[in-house]
């Protein structure tokens, strides 16, 4: 059972910027995409930024440009690094795993709050 564990959360005001980091268990495989998602209130939770094992992005067109993904594999962890904050980027960020004959594995998320 994989287990991931995020961090980086936070109060910060519009403009600012945030460092979010998801640390997961063993090792990953060629197969395995990983990602952030998060979950507004009253909205369902979506895709932020994925993350396939050699290196290839992909970001939901509201954090395109603004938001970096990045992968430090003998570290095991992924980054999520946000700049340019905006009010509606307010959300619990889950790290999430993507492996071929599990379940999804998400981790316990991450409050991340932007002030105006």
């Amino acid at each position: 059972q994989v287990q991931l564990v995020e961090s980086g959360g936070g109060l910060v005001q519009a403009g600012g910027s945030l460092r979010l980091s998801c640390t997961y268990s063993g090792r990953m495989r060629s197969s395995d995409v990983m990602g952030w998602y998060r979950r507004s209130p009253g909205k369902q939770r979506e895709m932020v930024a994925t993350i396939t094992r050699g290196g290839v992005t992909r970001y939901s067109d509201s954090v395109k440009g603004r938001f970096t993904i990045s992968m430090d594999v003998p570290k095991n962890t992924v980054d999520l690094q946000m700049d340019i904050l905006k009010p509606e980027d307010t959300a619990v960020y889950y790290c999430n795993l993507l492996r071929a004959g599990l379940l999804p594995a998400w981790g316990q998320g991450t409050q991340v709050t932007v002030s105006s």
